[in-house]
């Protein structure tokens, strides 16, 4: 009898300490309640997110290292690229994506997004002895890079733009932005279509000596903080961080810090929450 009495006390313990491991557990499923938190950024983007030998810089990894901080959790980075954003987030191979994500109803249904953190608008790259582009309209029979993942070329030649226009543009497929950069010096490709924040960045590393930008924006970009689908505690206290980053004057600052050369405005108002779902 005591034998068995035993044996019960045993197995409620176990019951006991396996529900609060699976409290445990599902409680860190939440970056809220992270202390460490591995964040996708790209590595490829000047004033973004570039690697160099220094390291990994840009105003995405800055408002990355922002909210880490808010949220009271180290932050270790790790490159997300266009077409890996989602897979990471699904898989947990990131915490968090700030990666020039645009917040878009495709990509809702697999993705929580907090923020936007900033809104800025899809523009033309071209060769700076390049005058037969001015806008959306001449990039028809134009060969245009597409990079994997990215809905910036969709925006052209499926018309999801502000002028309800499709485009038929000739589409030239990339791993990345450096890739359309190098296509694009070695005539590969006439025209490479993103957002402004990401050209602007290329043409000042370039130094404003082989590349502009035409300057004729047709899509607003609401960039968003991707979470894994479902994680609505954690996109609310991204959401809060994202709120004091304005109040506190920091989005103001690192926007001055890596865009204020290249002359893009900044909107000092916060804009209107995605909603987390």
């Amino acid at each position: 009898m005591r034998v068995r009495k035993y044996g019960v006390a045993l197995a409620a313990l176990a019951a006991g300490a396996m529900a609060v491991s699976g409290c445990a557990e599902k409680k860190e499923d939440s970056v809220a309640d992270k202390k460490k938190l591995i964040i996708g950024v790209k590595y490829d983007q000047p004033s973004l997110g570039l690697k160099s030998g220094s390291g990994v810089e840009g105003f995405d990894v800055d408002v990355a290292n922002y909210i880490g901080k808010k949220l009271g959790a180290t932050v270790e980075l790790k490159e997300a690229k266009s077409a890996n954003r989602e897979t990471f987030l699904a898989n947990g191979t990131v915490d968090l994506v700030i990666a020039t994500y645009s917040i878009t109803d495709a990509r809702k249904p697999k993705v929580t997004f907090a923020g936007p953190y900033v809104i800025t608008h899809q523009d033309i790259m071209v060769r700076k002895d390049d005058t037969s582009i001015k806008d959306l309209a001449s990039l028809k029979g134009k060969k245009l890079c597409a990079v994997a993942g990215s809905n910036s070329w969709k925006n052209i030649t499926e018309g999801p733009n502000k002028q309800n226009t499709k485009v038929a543009a000739e589409t030239v497929p990339a791993q990345g932005y450096d890739d359309c950069i190098t296509k694009l010096k070695g005539d590969s490709l006439d025209a490479v279509s993103t957002d402004a924040t990401i050209l602007a960045g290329f043409v000042a590393r370039d130094g404003g000596t082989t590349m502009k930008v035409v300057n004729s924006p047709f899509t607003d970009e609401k960039y968003g903080i991707g979470l894994k689908k479902g994680d609505t505690k954690g996109c609310e206290a991204v959401n809060k961080a994202v709120t004091d980053m304005y109040k506190d004057g920091t989005a103001k600052t690192l926007w001055d810090k890596w865009f204020g050369k290249a002359g893009l405005p900044f909107d000092a108002a916060q804009p209107a929450p995605n909603g987390c779902s």
